[in-house]
């Protein structure tokens, strides 16, 4: 579990089939082999570490699914270890399952503030609330509207600076994922009606 609060952007080092590199300094401190790391919202396992950089081993099945794919040397990704109980829960729970990709439409400045537009399939859709908790590259949001095929995010000066939000362009695809109590609650009803 997460927590949604990114503790770091890291550069990938080395990405291929099955493996990747990531340079970071935070994350890998106090990491042991096996630890769960975050890389944009996706939960991968240490699988060896050093000094500053660690390796994840990536199946074929988290690449289909994800934009881990689309990852090259020298771009930046949202980083967070897995959390402890002794942790607080700043952000929301997040389980680091991306269940679906997106992509940014579009930012509008706001103030000090920045309206982040993303375009979001159905199947996430279904569990957005306005003002409810939304995961984008691993980054816990808070909704502020929705349509009926995108979300909006409002990007605080703090979360510009330290997520790699800012750094996409237009087009890019993000890593979606909604809120798990919005989807237990939606499969107790479903069942229910059964």
């Amino acid at each position: 579990m997460f927590t949604g609060i990114i503790e770091e952007i890291g550069t990938v080092r080395e990405a291929g089939p099955g493996k990747l590199v990531i340079a970071a300094t935070k994350v890998v401190r106090g990491t042991n082999l096996g630890d769960s790391i975050a890389v944009n919202g996706v939960d991968l396992t240490c699988a060896y570490q050093e000094q500053e950089a660690f390796h994840a081993s990536v199946m074929p099945e988290t690449y289909r699914h994800t934009n881990l794919s689309d990852l090259k040397p020298g771009d930046e990704v949202n980083l967070e270890r897995a959390l402890t109980l002794a942790d607080r829960l700043g952000g929301h729970l997040v389980r680091g399952v991306v269940e679906a990709t997106g992509t940014l439409e579009s930012f509008t400045p706001d103030a000090e503030a920045v309206i982040a537009r993303y375009r979001a399939p159905p199947e996430i859709l279904r569990f957005v609330v306005v003002k409810g908790p939304v995961t984008i590259d691993g980054a816990s949001l808070t909704v502020i509207d929705k349509t009926s095929d995108t979300l909006a995010v409002s990007l605080v000066e703090f979360t510009q600076e330290h997520t790699n939000l800012m750094r996409r362009n237009p087009g890019d695809r993000i890593n979606l994922e909604s809120d798990i109590i919005a989807r237990y609650v939606a499969q107790l009803l479903e069942e229910r009606q059964d």
